[in-house]
């Protein structure tokens, strides 16, 4: 099978461009090693070079990408920028590079007369829900939307009905849950996903949209300050530098190790055809952020003071964590890692890395200035 990973040198697009070689597969890897991702190593990993077939350039390329797209089986679409509260004021970027790298895709796959290409797999994300699948006592299963900024001004983190304003309770949202993006990353990633599935059934080709919750592990990007806060945290931890955690700490997340990721990814790779469907993909259980700092401070046996600031980002969710039902029944994914072991192995990765958390404050300070940043 030959397989084309756009963003094939990133964080999750080396682990699969592994297990694809492992698998036997013919592995072409486009990328453009965006500086933001790759800091001072724009090259594939060293174990990686001579294995694959590197494109580099970028995939809003139409005379590069018809290139790459020649006699492949199968396309593995990463590439994106992925910083949720960057994309509100890099509006530009974002649309050119998730919505328009993929139009390219699709419009070089859908002009191409000779192309036996079977099925598209693209990384969507657990922001095209927004704020997901809440429970009301009273009005049943609701999906409360954003927050009001005077409520999270006021300290009220928690989202309320949207019918009878009362306190609701997080539960796993599931694919038919309404797509309520609350980040211009989450609508581009919604638009990518919508995008692929129209095309697959128009022109009956596969297409999986996996809807990746928040993926960490070894090798995830210790300079980009959007990557994600186990990388933030740890870089933070490691110099004995306050943690500040955003609202009270007990907004949570659904951690997927990368493992976990490269799995229901390559599931969907080997499955059967025919499938034109979003699946989540995550653990199904929910971790707070005050937790993941602690379970941090204290592997590393850190100086570190866990502040819990009281203050918001604009556009963040409060919760949300992936029903595994749909992926299960389907390709038979279930996840192998639970969160505290696939911690450690992040752990002991990034212990012997460069520290660096530079990049984290300039970030917040861009949104300050946005009015994006409260508290």
């Amino acid at each position: 099978m030959k397989i084309l990973v756009t963003g094939g040198a990133g964080f999750i697009g080396t682990h699969l461009t592994r297990r694809l070689l492992h698998e036997g597969c013919a592995v072409s890897v486009l990328d453009n090693f965006s500086s933001q991702v790759h800091a001072e190593a724009p090259e594939l990993a060293p174990d990686l070079i001579g294995h694959v077939e590197l494109i580099r350039g970028d995939v809003r390329d139409p005379v590069l990408v018809s290139l790459a797209l020649d006699k492949q089986d199968v396309v593995v679409h990463l590439a994106a920028e992925t910083g949720t509260g960057q994309s509100m004021y890099e509006v530009m970027r974002y649309q050119d590079v998730n919505i328009g790298g993929t139009a390219v895709i699709m419009n070089c796959l859908v002009n191409n007369k000779k192309s036996r290409l079977s099925k598209v797999v693209v990384a969507s994300s657990r922001a095209v829900y927004g704020e997901g699948k809440y429970r009301c006592g009273e009005h049943g299963v609701v999906y409360p939307g954003g927050r009001k900024l005077e409520d999270m001004q006021a300290r009220q983190y928690e989202p309320c009905c949207p019918v009878c304003k009362a306190a609701c309770h997080p539960e796993p949202t599931t694919e038919d849950s309404p797509n309520r993006p609350l980040s211009f990353y989450g609508l581009t990633k919604q638009v990518q996903e919508e995008m692929i599935l129209m095309f697959a059934h128009a022109y009956g080709f596969s297409a999986y949209g996996l809807r990746y919750q928040n993926v960490y592990g070894p090798g995830q990007s210790l300079h980009n300050p959007y990557t994600g806060i186990l990388a933030i945290f740890s870089s933070l931890a490691r110099s004995n530098s306050t943690i500040q955690i955003f609202e009270d700490g007990q907004e949570s997340r659904d951690f997927v190790f990368v493992e976990d990721a490269v799995e229901a990814t390559w599931s969907c790779i080997k499955g059967q055809t025919g499938f034109v469907e979003p699946f989540n993909v995550g653990t199904g259980k929910r971790t707070s952020v005050l937790q993941v700092a602690k379970e941090i401070v204290k592997y590393f046996g850190s100086g570190s003071k866990i502040s819990i600031t009281g203050g918001f980002r604009q556009g963040d969710i409060r919760h949300n964590f992936a029903d595994l039902s749909k992926i299960r029944r389907a390709i038979g994914f279930t996840p192998r890692f639970e969160f505290g072991e696939g911690l450690k192995q992040f752990l002991a990765w990034a212990e012997g890395q460069d520290q660096s958390s530079a990049g984290y404050e300039s970030s917040l300070c861009e949104m300050r200035d946005r009015g994006l940043l409260h508290g």
